[in-house]
């Protein structure tokens, strides 16, 4: 008798962390820093990097495989994935092999028995909610770094501050919506960001967000700036579908007014009123195309 999960130890762990363990050197990451991003020694790590680990040739060949480790070995370099967001990852890949790939192949290799049985063997449902918040603070992350490295964008924070969020794929509150806590911010002229991507931490720019979705919209990321005539302009040059909505009405209703009249809409704005400072909201399929918009116009 053996468990599927005894290939995962004995053969997918080895593999997959030297395989990974090599990736972040070749990124200049330090066996110490590999240590403590793999949670292991820094002898083993030196043992993986060396070759002197052996690794499983099925495994070495499987390019989801190989994706998933230039994928985390990035975000882990970049720091668009943590930790725990990359062991994440790298838990819902293994179920999926246990599900049908590779491990699957050897599981039924190693017990062929089982061949004339039907039968699964995912654990985790690779399609977890866990994985697709993870996936979005990531997002979230890259979109935010645009925007810092955007020379101009101070410029455009308005006095409330601005904020940048992305949604699951099916929202129901704002508690799907991950964003900056608090707001971004000009502090002498930098754009200043007090947090990492939370969810449940914007109301208004969230807000935003799914009223447009709740009528219609598939745009799954905001990004609020202040208005200015010319910002507008910049937009509509670049092929952007423009709508304007009432900033002294309920602003569920404003947006899906505004929405529901221009289906096509990813750029809503309001001109101000009594007390209300004039915004532009950039609309889009995630946090870093809405951030790249904004660097467009500065280019």
């Amino acid at each position: 008798m053996k468990f599927i999960e005894e290939l995962v130890v004995e053969e997918f762990l080895p593999t997959f962390r030297s395989m990974l363990a090599e990736a972040l050197r070749k990124r200049g990451r330090t066996q110490n820093e590999v240590a403590d991003l793999l949670g292991i020694s820094q002898s083993a790590v030196s043992k993986y990097v060396h070759g002197e680990v052996e690794r499983n040739e099925r495994l070495l060949a499987d390019e989801g495989l190989a994706d998933l480790v230039e994928r985390l070995a990035d975000g882990l370099t970049t720091g668009d994935l943590t930790p725990v967001e990359a062991l994440i990852e790298a838990e819902v890949y293994i179920r999926e092999l246990e599900r049908g790939g590779v491990l699957a192949e050897m599981h039924t290799a190693a017990v062929p028995e089982l061949a004339a049985h039907d039968s699964q063997f995912a654990v985790h449902d690779p399609d977890s909610r866990l994985r697709e918040t993870g996936q979005v603070r990531a997002s979230v992350r890259r979109g935010l770094r645009v925007l810092q490295n955007t020379g101009g964008f101070a410029r455009h924070i308005p006095a409330v501050g601005s904020n940048l969020v992305e949604s699951l794929s099916d929202p129901e509150s704002i508690d799907d919506v991950a964003a900056v806590p608090g707001r971004i911010l000009a502090v002498h002229g930098q754009v200043t960001v007090p947090g990492d991507p939370e969810f449940g931490v914007s109301q208004h720019v969230a807000g935003v967000l799914l009223a447009a979705r709740r009528r219609g919209s598939d745009a799954r990321a905001a990004l609020n700036v202040s208005y200015d005539d010319a910002l507008r302009e910049a937009f509509a040059e670049r092929g952007y579908v423009t709508a304007e909505f009432d900033a002294e009405r309920d602003l569920d209703d404003a947006i899906g007014t505004a929405v529901a009249s221009t289906p096509d809409a990813d750029v809503l704005y309001q001109t101000g009123g009594f007390g209300v400072e004039p915004i532009l909201y950039v609309l889009g399929p995630d946090a870093p195309t809405v951030a790249n918009a904004i660097r467009e116009i500065d280019d």
